[in-house]
């Protein structure tokens, strides 16, 4: 059997593509670990009869109006659209949805992890990281700080290592200091302080 056989080729781009790219953008935004792409075959298959189900009345609309003839090169854009980026636009869309707390009492939340969940948000705040033999570390975690995401280890880079007072508060920035990273193995709890930005006074 000739697999690139054309008619053969338009039907695996046709069942098979939407399905992978949905997949695929999915993957990007939880960052799960991501199984053998032989594994997705049919999972892809499904994902993209869901893609045409959602689009069956525009795609209708276009083969009866007989777009083909009429503008090929506007009846190639459409189905680059339904091929490539309907499916990531259905991703997106469901991946917003899975955060809402209306959709939240019916499935779980989309991250799997607090630590995810936390420096998924980017915002800039006074940390102190108590590790496993009690030392504590302070520092700001700011735009150009740094958490891991899953499936990597939990690993922090804080921009800034502050040393604390006697009360626990920030007292100075560490002299000459570019930083610190801290491995998740030393790490017993994580604090997060508000930077002063953006409250309400």
């Amino acid at each position: 059997m000739n697999i690139w056989d054309e008619n053969k080729l338009l039907i695996f781009i046709a069942f098979v593509v939407p399905g992978f790219v949905a997949m695929k953008a999915y993957g990007l935004l939880s960052q799960a670990k991501q199984l053998d792409t032989s594994k997705q075959i049919v999972d892809a298959i499904a994902y993209s009869c869901i893609n045409y189900a959602l689009l069956f009345f525009p795609i209708s609309l276009v083969e009866n109006a007989g777009l083909a003839k009429k503008c090929p090169s506007l009846y190639a854009l459409f189905y680059f659209f339904v091929l490539l980026l309907f499916p990531i636009i259905t991703v997106l869309t469901w991946w917003k949805a899975r955060q809402s707390e209306v959709i939240q009492r019916f499935i779980p939340h989309p991250v799997d992890k607090p630590w995810d969940f936390v420096f998924s948000q980017k915002k800039t705040s006074w940390i102190i990281v108590t590790l496993k033999n009690g030392e504590k570390i302070a520092g700001m975690y700011g735009l150009n700080s740094f958490a891991s995401s899953a499936p990597a280890e939990e690993q922090i880079y804080l921009e800034e290592q502050w040393l604390l007072n006697e009360e626990g508060g920030f007292e100075r920035r560490v002299a000459q200091s570019s930083g610190v990273i801290i491995l998740s193995s030393e790490i017993l709890s994580v604090e997060f302080m508000h930077s002063g930005e953006n409250q309400d006074e």
